[in-house]
């Protein structure tokens, strides 16, 4: 049993580079929505992982800054501290991590992750 928790979390840590990867490249070309979208993605597939969830905040940090949305600052921010604490102890499932998102709401999985959560 454990091992197969060991090879979805390998399974898990692989996505969220990829969705990471696809974010920095949208954050280069300054089409911060499908790069937030990106994010979004990464935080759900990184959210069991203190390292991961908190850098999925920060860089939807980074995003709010360049839409110059105080809303999504002041969010990302709160996020971000905290997640390094609240990550052992729960994450809602699904939730995508943007200030316009109660941060403990659990949501549907978006279509492209739920393969990732049959397990």
């Amino acid at each position: 049993m454990k091992r197969n928790s060991q090879e979805h979390s390998k399974k898990l840590r692989a996505a969220f580079e990829q969705h990471m990867n696809k974010a920095r490249d949208l954050y280069d070309e300054k089409q911060w929505q499908a790069c937030f979208y990106e994010l979004e993605n990464a935080h759900v597939l990184g959210q069991q992982q203190i390292w991961p969830h908190t850098l999925s905040h920060l860089w939807m940090l980074k995003v709010g800054w360049k839409l110059n949305n105080w809303k999504e600052i002041l969010g990302q921010l709160l996020r971000a501290a905290a997640s390094p604490f609240i990550t052992p102890i729960w994450v809602p499932l699904g939730n995508t991590g943007g200030a316009n998102i109660s941060p403990i709401k659990p949501m549907p999985l978006r279509e492209e992750l739920k393969s990732y959560f049959k397990e």
